[in-house]
């Protein structure tokens, strides 16, 4: 579990990390004609001078980040992500459109928690003026599952409301996850996730739904992540568990928030992107790593759940410069 030290009062706040985002205007958000943003980080644009950009982001472990954003900023990515995504409104408002037509204001105090593959459509309207967030987008640790099973405002989205000494306890953390998140020290992103890790128990503590996880789950958890290599079905999942297959699945999607095979799928690729990263093993022999057994599939899903080839990944990961994160 996440210590305080690794938080410390004296870690320098990291300026606000201005980046790219996937902007998308439409009549009803925003009448104005974009061109390119400034990437100034402490300059707000005005959003007649944005460029439309269609972007989901690359993510190793995580990314961190805050923004303030004006009227006519606008996401749009109609197949989500392959990762989480956690908004924290600091100031102003957000207006999030949620699958099955439901709407949502981010009001300050406010945290919302995307699951991979959820449609994201949210920004800033007209009369709202401005948003301010903290965001990351992150692949967690199995042992976090208990931790994002929030109370659902749509399908596939969970939202809670902080109170004011949450809020301040969790802003040191926003700051060291963006801190070494941006660092390029040793083990920077390991530090990085501890302070998100201490940010999403934050959250926890002002969950309705917040309980133990079920043991026979966090059992199947671990052989998961110990078992990645080998052919793993629901049935052989379920004797894990001690439960029928129907049982298991239906306990797991409940207390894990997406189904087995799904969130065993997310496992090998995050397996896979770190040996991609860390290691100089071939593509074939890493898929076969992470348990799939034709390589080829391995890169389409790979392509198809991060957004570019497990070749380009790597290529990209050997490149010293990191740049900003995008919400």
């Amino acid at each position: 579990m996440v210590l305080a030290s690794m938080v410390v009062a004296s870690m320098v706040v990291v300026s606000m990390v201005v980046v790219s985002m996937g902007v998308v205007m439409s009549p009803c958000w925003a009448a104005s004609t974009p061109t390119t943003m400034d990437r100034s980080p402490h300059l707000v644009q005005d959003p007649a001078v944005r460029a439309p950009l269609t972007m989901t982001p690359q993510v190793h472990r995580l990314t961190v980040g805050s923004l303030t954003e004006s009227t006519g900023y606008r996401v749009l990515r109609p197949r989500g992500t392959s990762d989480w995504l956690l908004l924290h409104t600091r100031a102003g408002r957000g207006r999030l459109r949620l699958p099955g037509g439901v709407e949502l204001f981010a009001e300050p105090g406010t945290a919302t928690l995307i699951s991979p593959g959820t449609p994201h459509d949210y920004g800033v309207e007209e009369q709202l003026q401005h948003w301010q967030i903290e965001f990351s987008h992150f692949h967690p640790r199995p042992e976090w599952a208990v931790l994002l099973d929030w109370p659902e405002a749509a399908p596939g989205v969970g939202r809670l409301v902080l109170d004011e000494e949450v809020e301040q306890r969790m802003l040191p953390s926003w700051s060291a996850a963006a801190f070494w998140y941006r660092s390029s020290q040793p083990r920077a992103d390991l530090f990085a996730m501890n302070a998100l890790e201490l940010v999403l128990l934050l959250c926890d503590t002002a969950n309705s739904r917040s309980a133990p996880l079920d043991p026979r789950i966090l059992r199947v958890l671990e052989h998961l992540d110990q078992h990645l290599a080998e052919p793993l079905s629901v049935p052989a999942l379920a004797e894990v568990a001690h439960l029928s297959p129907s049982r298991f699945a239906h306990l797991f999607a409940a207390q894990v928030g997406t189904s087995p095979a799904r969130y065993l799928e997310q496992q090998r690729i995050a397996r896979g992107r770190m040996l991609l990263e860390h290691t100089r093993r071939p593509v074939a022999e890493i898929a076969r790593a992470v348990g799939f057994s034709e390589p080829p599939y391995f890169s389409t899903r790979f392509r198809q759940l991060v957004g570019t080839t497990p070749v380009r990944y790597r290529q990209d990961r050997l490149d010293p410069a990191r740049g900003g994160a995008d919400a």
